[in-house]
């Protein structure tokens, strides 16, 4: 067993930035797609914004994600890195067309973290092409975790379990009654994750998946 203290102080320092980003700006794209489909409830609550100080949870935001660095670094294993902000309030039943525009807002919380991965990527390849120094060589490390990041954060909220965003698009494109069975799940799927994140079985599914987005990103910018 080998804890390095240096080292997760040096890794938690890289990862602040792009784990802050990577989680409030994932739910400030639900508040924007809302509004764009009609509903005000996230707008007038004041949380549509990119001030990620506005969106993060002192548990989801930043103690999950800590404690599960710490273990990641104690035990010497990787894991999920798993976290959540402050959930933008989204009223489905003020949308526009409810059912068909809630796909549109879940899809857009995975969709931020895609786009923030590409910004990532093209930091890292810029690091890759500058001369090594005081400011390329940490923007090399920060930008392989905004990327890995970003990319667990879509593809486990694209996992179709409610309340999760995956969750909430496969209510959406479902028949209506096996839609409304399949959102009675809600309440319950909290919990399911925590424990498929625990025992192991959510990263065994998220995965493969994870390693093919990851090489997908890492070939279209070409990167080492």
């Amino acid at each position: 067993m080998n804890f390095d203290l240096t080292g997760l102080i040096q890794l938690i320092a890289l990862a602040a930035i792009p784990v802050a980003f990577a989680i409030t700006l994932h739910e400030a794209a639900h508040g924007y797609a809302a509004r764009h489909f009609g509903d005000y409830t996230a707008h007038n609550a004041g949380r549509i914004s990119l001030n990620p100080l506005k969106h993060i949870d002192p548990i989801g935001t930043i103690l999950v994600p800590l404690v599960i660095l710490i273990s990641s670094s104690f035990v010497g294993a990787g894991g999920i890195l798993f976290g959540w902000a402050k959930p933008v309030p989204v009223n489905f039943g003020q949308l526009r067309h409810p059912k068909r525009d809630m796909l549109w807002v879940a899809a857009a919380g995975p969709g931020a973290n895609l786009v923030m991965a590409c910004i990532w990527a093209l930091m890292l390849k810029f690091a890759e092409i500058a001369p090594a120094n005081y400011y390329s060589i940490p923007l090399h490390s920060m930008a392989r975790i905004g990327i890995t990041i970003n990319v667990v954060l879509m593809v486990l909220n694209l996992f179709p379990l409610p309340p999760l965003d995956g969750g909430r698009i496969a209510v959406s494109l479902l028949p209506n009654r096996l839609a409304w069975r399949f959102a009675m799940i809600e309440p319950y799927g909290f919990i399911i994750l925590l424990v498929l994140l625990f025992t192991g079985v959510l990263g065994t599914i998220l995965s493969p998946f994870i390693g093919i987005v990851l090489n997908g990103v890492a070939t279209i910018f070409n990167l080492r």
